[in-house]
């Protein structure tokens, strides 16, 4: 099966994204670890390995149709924070990024009558709308709970118990 180049350039774009978000993630993990938030680092190192298996889907899809996927040099992230609230806040504006990545990919995918690459992003588009609920969802706890010591702490168990929980078989 033939791609187009540019859907072969999008594919590849994704690739780095994903490569770029479990670094991201890596680095906010580590933080979490040495700041004392343990369940924040368990969250965002379960977020890393999840953005490396979502890489890795892409690469073995190209792969698969007889094209050379583009490995990427990624950026060094950044390592220092603010807060555990801010880390949140950035993580849900790097999902946002994915998820306008995964749409102008579908956008091309339908410009080319490009069934097999339509199929094969669906999925993406339904994981990104799960993505982005829990980081709002997260976010959300600040203004309910607050943003005192006992309140963090409890936003910190509950990244825990996200960590924790069984992960979606397809992901």
């Amino acid at each position: 099966m033939k791609i187009s180049k540019n859907m072969q350039k999008a594919l590849n774009n994704q690739i780095t994204l994903e490569a770029s978000a479990s670094n991201s993630y890596m680095a906010m993990a580590s933080w979490c670890e040495v700041t004392g938030y343990e369940g924040g680092a368990s969250f965002f190192y379960a977020q890393s390995d999840e953005e490396r298996t979502h890489m890795l889907k892409f690469i073995h899809y190209l792969n698969n149709l007889g094209i050379s996927a583009v490995i990427p040099a990624t950026k060094s992230p950044a390592s220092n924070f603010k807060s555990l609230e801010s880390i949140l806040k950035t993580a849900l504006k790097n999902e946002q990024t994915v998820t306008t990545a995964i749409h102008k990919m579908v956008e091309i995918s339908q410009k080319d009558k490009d069934h097999s690459t339509y199929a094969f992003l669906e999925w993406f588009v339904n994981e990104q709308v799960q993505e982005e609920t829990k980081f709002e969802t997260l976010i959300q706890k600040f203004e309910l709970i607050g943003r005192d010591k006992i309140a963090i702490n409890e936003i910190d168990k509950t990244l825990a118990a996200t960590a924790a929980a069984p992960a979606d078989a397809t992901a």
